[in-house]
């Protein structure tokens, strides 16, 4: 298999797709983290914070103002966690973590941007705009076919400016054109959704060290989640009825994101709910009626009514 893929439900994006033996892809941040020491630095919020010039801080130094951001200063498995609003001086001192940072609170788009990289140059991008729910979740993602002019500009000339010697893929997330996190792969959830050839190019990217993909035929998609509440015992749903959500019209993957055999607890979540499972879909209407479908599978007073 041509990447290096943690969550068995992503496999089936890559598995088909062949792939020089010596090739690694990551996907995750750990293997990030590995692979390239050159550049793990940009896994330390708070240098890309200070790389882009904002007031920021590890927490015992207090901001000068409030409401900030809080949250840790390296985190490898995502998901939000650790990360709150903090208001006020009486606050912060109440909610102090070593090993936790501030930065201005943002306001406005929340972009997930995928970009090809070839020796410190963009050569690729793809954005996604998360629509926000509480506490660390979203209701859906839109993976967009159009382009964002201004923030691929200013990704373009942070990449030029700290990237120089790095070929492969970088995932950035960004709120108002302000990069808030980095990473050294691609966002591994939506990739089917890039079109017909995508992993292919992904792969020649990182064995022969260039972007090639035929890209003019882009539509929207969307990534929708199901959430639960924490603290259930949750089982896979039968595999005739993940087939039949499989085959529903509009939908192109289906992902149960979650382990049986795993304590709820030992999984990487946001704070407020227990992520089930994750549709990709060519319309909205599409992954709405598959997670309604797969939501029948679950004890409804844990499930959470997204719609």
């Amino acid at each position: 298999m041509p990447v290096l893929e943690r969550d068995p439900w992503r496999i089936q994006y890559f598995q088909h797709v062949p792939c020089p033996e010596h090739v690694q892809i990551p996907t995750d941040d750990p293997d990030c983290w590995l692979l390239f020491p050159r550049h793990r630095w940009i896994y330390d919020k708070l240098k890309v914070a200070d790389s882009q010039g904002l007031d920021a801080g590890p927490h015992g130094v207090m901001p000068s103002s409030f409401p900030v951001f809080s949250k840790p200063m390296t985190n490898l498995k995502g998901m939000g966690m650790g990360s709150r609003a903090i208001r006020s001086a009486a606050e912060m001192d109440h909610h102090y973590q070593p090993g936790h940072m501030w930065m201005p609170l943002l306001t406005g788009a929340h972009v997930s941007t995928d970009c090809a990289v070839e020796d410190g140059r963009v050569i690729w991008v793809r954005h996604a705009t998360g629509v926000p729910w509480d506490d660390g979740m979203f209701r859906y993602w839109t993976v967009h076919a159009g382009s964002f002019p201004g923030l691929e500009v200013h990704l373009a000339n942070w990449v030029g400016a700290h990237m120089q010697g790095y070929t492969g893929m970088m995932n950035f997330e960004t709120i108002a054109g302000v990069i808030i996190e980095a990473h050294l792969r691609f966002a591994d959830q939506w990739c089917d959704l890039y079109g017909d050839g995508w992993v292919e190019a992904l792969v020649r990217l990182y064995a022969e060290g260039h972007w090639s993909f035929a890209d003019e035929n882009r539509r929207d998609g969307f990534s929708m989640p199901l959430f639960a509440r924490h603290g259930g015992a949750f089982h896979h749903p039968p595999p005739a009825l993940q087939a039949e959500v499989r085959a529903m019209e509009g939908v192109t993957s289906l992902q149960i994101t979650f382990h049986e055999q795993k304590p709820g607890a030992d999984h990487a979540m946001p704070p407020g709910g227990f992520r089930l499972a994750v549709i990709n879909a060519t319309s909205l209407e599409a992954a709405r009626a598959a997670r309604r479908r797969l939501a029948q599978a679950f004890d409804a007073q844990f499930t959470l009514a997204q719609d």
